[in-house]
């Protein structure tokens, strides 16, 4: 066995056995890796992308919130607007009603004055009769004294 003549071998099968990799083993292994790469850094892009949409989503949503507070803000101050006109025609109505039961009131107690001041000026002629006849002692004709009646009743 000669040394250099195995090391030749070896040498040869080597560069046979490289030569068979560089042709068949390592295109596929580096277009895998270059897939692979593409796909990572596709991820990392997609991945930026989406924190960038994220980001977009969380401004556009504070927005959206801000602006739903102030909507809700001026709802509310329409309502206690609203209120406080409903409160204010409620009360104007009460005040009419009142002033309209306080006249109506007024109306029926001068009603009920002049009727009572009627029968009063009835019974003070009768009473007047009543008096002209026991100081008479005679009896007082009714219809005679009418107009004299309606006189008093009128200065009554």
């Amino acid at each position: 066995m000669n040394i250099n003549l195995t090391m030749l071998g070896q040498a040869i099968s080597f560069i046979l056995f490289v030569l068979f990799c560089m042709k068949y083993v390592w295109p596929p292994l580096t277009s895998i890796m270059r897939e692979r790469q593409q796909a990572i850094s596709d991820g990392l892009e997609k991945a930026t992308a989406a924190e960038k949409q994220l980001e977009q989503a969380n401004e556009s949503a504070g927005l959206e919130l801000e602006e739903a507070k102030k909507q809700s803000a001026e709802l509310i101050a329409q309502a206690r607007t609203r209120a406080s006109q409903i409160e204010a025609e409620a009360k104007a109505k009460a005040t009419d009603e009142a002033a309209r039961i306080v006249e109506g009131a007024q109306a029926e107690i001068d009603q009920e004055i002049n009727r009572a001041r009627e029968e009063l000026r009835a019974k003070v002629g009768e009473l007047a009769v009543e008096g002209a006849e026991r100081i008479l002692e005679t009896s007082v004709d009714r219809a005679a004294h009418e107009a004299m009646l309606s006189k008093l009743s009128a200065q009554l």
